[in-house]
């Protein structure tokens, strides 16, 4: 399970870097919000001159179910 809606829509790297800009408000602290806010601009600058369109799929799945466990642990 996805830990907002929208996750299914991220099928480009810039929808995928707003939906998880999203997830970051769900963080309980603001230390957290902004080291991972942090984090994903610095892989967003990172790998944006990606071109495989198979590597960005697989990069988005992997971004959004890395997203969902953070969500689920800190949650608990």
């Amino acid at each position: 399970m996805s830990p907002l809606v929208g996750a299914e829509l991220a099928r480009t790297p810039t929808q995928l870097y707003r939906y998880l800009l999203r997830c970051c408000r769900l963080l309980p602290s603001t230390a957290m919000q902004t080291h991972y806010k942090h984090a994903i601009r610095q892989s967003y600058n990172s790998h944006a001159d990606e071109d495989d369109p198979e590597r960005i799929q697989m990069m988005i799945q992997r971004a959004i179910s890395d997203a969902d466990w953070i969500l689920n642990k800190v949650s608990l």
